[in-house]
This record gives C-alpha cells, sequence and structure tokens, in this order.
C-alpha cells in the first residue's frame, strides 16, 4: 500500500488575488460600470492594486531559497 502522509494545504496568495480581481472586474461588467461607491476614483484603485503588486513581488524575491 502507499504511504499516505498528508501535506498541510496553504493557500495561495497569488491565485486568491487573481480570483477576487476577477470577482470584481465581473461585478464592474455586470454593473454596466455603474460603481456604487461615487468617492472612489478608479484610477487610485488601480495604482493601489499595482503598488500592492509590486511590493508583494518585492517581498517573495526577498524571501530566502527553500530547501
Amino acid at each position: 500500500m502507499a504511504d499516505e502522509t498528508k501535506t498541510p494545504r496553504r493557500i495561495d496568495p497569488l491565485t486568491l488575488l487573481a480570483g477576487l480581481a476577477t470577482l470584481a472586474a465581473s461585478a464592474f461588467v455586470l454593473t454596466d460600470g455603474r460603481i456604487w461607491l461615487p468617492s472612489l476614483d478608479p484610477r487610485w484603485l488601480l495604482a493601489g492594486v499595482a503598488v500592492l503588486v509590486g511590493v508583494l513581488l518585492l517581498g517573495g524575491s526577498l524571501r530566502g531559497k527553500r530547501k
């Protein structure tokens, strides 16, 4: 019989972020572009997402190599 060692499942943050972005884009399209937060400028949101992705990529590159 095969050895059944179970590895703990972890959340992939990049996939989670891509899924949330996809949900937000589909909600935007389904509502015909009507944003329910009138004080939120989409350009600032896009800039914030770009900064977040940059920080995550920088953090990933500085992390030590796995064995």
